[in-house]
């Protein structure tokens, strides 16, 4: 498997700890091609029942060597927007950087071009009729929001669905589309396991985290063993202090400024989040379905943090060359690579697929696609 950071040599990698940079929106402008991926992902498994989709399949001008994930963005001034935040209700104003003033629009007309082939437009209909009588859950931040939000402002041009939350609160969404019996969901859990916040006397909430990292969360484990695909994603959350916890007792701590306690770095508990949430869905006797982790978008900040003076003024993407790359960034997603290399082999045993979607190339070198100071919060 090729992996993004064989790449790094043409680009830069910041050397510097990770900081506290709290929390953040990301503003995922090229989601359309990662969904466009994670439908070929589905190719495989449904193209034999309906004659369309091997239509689908050879329109796909594969070469000798294609790799979807590497590849490079490809300018179209001719191109239209999929949707805009006039046509898609679910833009939170947040990430609606349209809406508050950003003068430029050229971001939305670049496309992903992979090396080695083509990728077809993404089509709406046809990707309703692969996931007839399936269900998709996206399981973490707000980064996994924003891909599901995509995901219904695609779908939005063919069919709107009908909200079926089991719950008031924005963060735990269900969608039916019932024209063709697919379920959409998304579960907030930025951290994948359990984690509590220790408080003040006063009751106000200081800025150390409890992680428990063998305890996956159940606010999406209780409700996902029956999806069918299930992206799991997870990143920004785990800088700033955490406390480690496992069978119930403190193993160490990141940046918890505590002399008692082992300082195990942050990547410590970020690679055992992940595997807890791949041991928990294989764990589940009924869960029939794929798993895909979705690797992570880096920061796009210059100039200082995103609260010390970081702006994301970028107005198209870098080349390879010019591309910046956190150090703390890089250690994660090679966090990640290394987790699913360690449960595919599980997964197999129990014949549950694990796929990587391998973003984090395209997104490294798409520091246009971040709202910047144009978004608003509520």
């Amino acid at each position: 498997m090729e992996h993004f950071f064989k790449y790094l040599n043409l680009g830069k990698i910041i050397n510097s700890q990770p900081q506290n940079i709290g929390f953040r929106v990301i503003l995922l402008v090229p989601s359309i091609v990662l969904l466009s991926v994670a439908s070929l992902h589905l190719l495989s498994s449904y193209s034999s029942s309906s004659p369309w989709l091997m239509s689908y399949i050879n329109s796909i001008s594969f070469g000798k060597k294609c790799d979807i994930f590497r590849g490079e963005w490809v300018y179209d001034p001719n191109r239209l927007p999929f949707y805009t935040n006039f046509t898609c209700p679910e833009i939170f104003d947040q990430q609606n950087c349209m809406k508050f003033g950003r003068p430029d629009s050229d971001f939305l007309k670049w496309r992903w071009k992979p090396a080695g082939c083509e990728l077809p437009p993404f089509d709406a209909l046809r990707f309703l009729e692969l996931v007839n009588g399936k269900s998709m859950a996206f399981v973490g931040d707000s980064v996994a929001r924003n891909q599901m939000q995509s995901l219904l402002c695609l779908l939005a041009t063919v069919e709107y669905p009908a909200d079926v939350s089991q719950t008031t609160s924005a963060r735990f969404k269900r969608w039916l589309y019932t024209t063709h019996n697919f379920t959409l969901a998304s579960f907030w859990s930025p951290y994948l396991i359990k984690s509590t916040e220790t408080t003040k006397p006063n009751g106000t909430t200081k800025s150390l985290t409890n992680l428990y990292l063998d305890e996956a969360h159940t606010n999406w484990t209780s409700q996902i063993e029956a999806f069918d695909f299930v992206i799991i994603s997870a990143g920004r959350w785990f800088f700033g202090p955490k406390m480690f916890y496992e069978k119930g007792h403190v193993v160490g701590c990141h940046f918890c400024m505590r002399k008692d306690t082992k300082n195990l770095t942050m990547f410590y508990g970020y690679k055992r989040a992940f595997r807890t949430a791949f041991e928990a869905l294989l764990g589940l006797e009924s869960f029939k379905g794929e798993v895909i982790l979705r690797t992570l978008s880096p920061a796009h900040f210059e100039n200082g943090e995103w609260n010390k003076g970081g702006e994301c003024k970028r107005t198209e993407p870098v080349s390879r060359a010019e591309m910046k790359v956190n150090w703390g960034d890089w250690e994660m997603y090679k966090s990640q690579i290394e987790v699913v290399r360690g449960v595919e082999r599980e997964g197999k045993k129990r014949g549950l697929k694990i796929r990587v979607l391998d973003v984090t190339e395209a997104m490294a070198v798409r520091p246009d696609g971040h709202p910047n100071h144009f978004g608003h919060w509520p």
